[in-house]
Formats: structure tokens, sequence, C-alpha cells
């Protein structure tokens, strides 16, 4: 069922020129698996950009030296795709709608809690997403799970899963019925090998995580602990 390969982490490149906002973010978006790049000016931002070309662009309107909308048209010029986000100072509603014009996906307005901050970044990867990758739907219970677009829903409402959290949903539905191990979790996963004792508490952390999120109170109906060796979904629970 699985390709053996779990797809990239997102790589994310943010640039924003007050530096403990830019380490903050960086800080949290890598804790939820995002890969990230940073530049504290428009110029180094665009020289990053072109070097690595990265899946999304956080980008701050207020730069020195070139601002962010001259970033936004720059990258514009060469690639009309990239999902970009812009960060704009509270109540300046014409820079919203002056980057949304040039062509911004989306804004983000300062101060923001890092909460909002991914739900915006998730809800316009999905939304790029879509537009090139039809649904692939997987119920359960009250879950409804997109796994081409990436989005997970409980009742009809966003569940907000880190990027770890919705590779390990992803790869146990994929596998469901047969027992994956924490060794092939942590290494198409994480890409690390199970001799260090902490990488299977990673796991059981993440997977306690997902099954809070997902399954709510009751428990691990559908994600089944196999004692010492992984995980296992279940498709059907009441005849297990």
């Amino acid at each position: 069922m699985n390709n053996g390969n779990a797809e990239h982490e997102p790589r994310i490149l943010i640039i924003e020129d007050e530096p403990d906002m830019l380490m903050g973010m960086e800080h949290n978006l890598r804790y939820e698996g995002y890969a990230v790049e940073t530049a504290l000016d428009g110029t180094t931002g665009l020289e990053v950009w072109k070097r690595l070309r990265p899946d999304m662009v956080l980008l701050d309107v207020m730069l020195p030296g070139i601002d962010g909308f001259d970033v936004l048209q720059a990258i514009r010029r060469e690639d009309s795709e990239v999902p970009i986000i812009l960060i704009t100072a509270k109540g300046l509603e014409a820079d919203k709608v002056h980057g949304l014009t040039l062509g911004a996906d989306d804004y983000i307005t300062k101060p923001f809690s890092i909460r909002e901050l991914l739900a915006r970044i998730n809800a316009v990867l999905r939304r790029t997403r879509s537009e090139s990758e039809p649904a692939q739907i997987y119920t359960f219970d009250d879950v409804e799970v997109d796994l081409a677009r990436r989005d997970c829903r409980k009742n009809g409402r966003e569940v907000l899963l880190s990027y770890k959290e919705f590779e390990l949903l992803r790869l146990l539905i994929e596998n469901r019925g047969e027992t994956v191990t924490r060794g092939r979790l942590l290494k198409e996963i994480w890409g690390k090998d199970a001799s260090d004792p902490s990488s299977s508490r990673t796991v059981d952390t993440h997977i306690a995580n997902l099954r809070r999120k997902v399954e709510g109170s009751s428990g691990s109906r559908y994600i089944r602990t196999v004692h010492k060796v992984g995980y296992r979904f279940i498709d059907d629970p009441d005849s297990n």
C-alpha cells in the first residue's frame, strides 16, 4: 500500500527583520515538522529563495532595504505558484489589499499566535495542493481525512495536526490492519534508526498527541498499541 517514502518535509522560508520574532517562528515551525530557512532582509531573502526554491514563503512587509512588496513582485516574476503569506502590521488595511493584489496568497497581522500561523500555513498549503491533486478521502468514526490535501476534520471541524502527526496518521491508515513497527515509523517519518531509546519515546509522544486530537475521549479504539513492536490502525474496532 505504501510506496516506502514519506513526502519531503515542506520547506518554509521566513523573511523577517525582527530577530526575536524570526527565532520564535523558526523554532515553532521546526517543532511542527517543517524544514525552515530564514533571512533578516529582503535582499538576502531573495537570494535564499532563488537558491532553495522553498515550498512556501512567510514574508514581512516592513523590511530594511528592499521591502516585502518588492520581494513579492520579484518572486512572482519568476514563480506564479509558490505560496506566499504576508506578515503585516496591525491595522494597515491598505498593505493587505496591496499585497493580495500583487499576488500574495494570504496575510497574517502582528501580533499573532503560533496556532493562528499554523492554521494559515495549513490552509494555504491545502488550497494550493487541491488545485492539482484529486481527493483521497478516508473516514472513520466522526473523522474525515483527505490524504492528498493533508486535511483532517472531526465533526466537520479542522483538526490542527503537526506535519509529523499527519505523517503518522497517513502511514497508519495506508497500512491499516497491519502492525507498523516503531523502527519503520522512525525511518520513514523522522529519518532515524531505533538504536537511540529516546527515538521510541518520540514516536510514543507523537502517537499520544495524535490520539488525543483525533480520537479524543475514546482513547485508542482505532490506533492500537502492539506491545513492544509498534502500532496498528483498525478499520472496525468493534470487530477486534
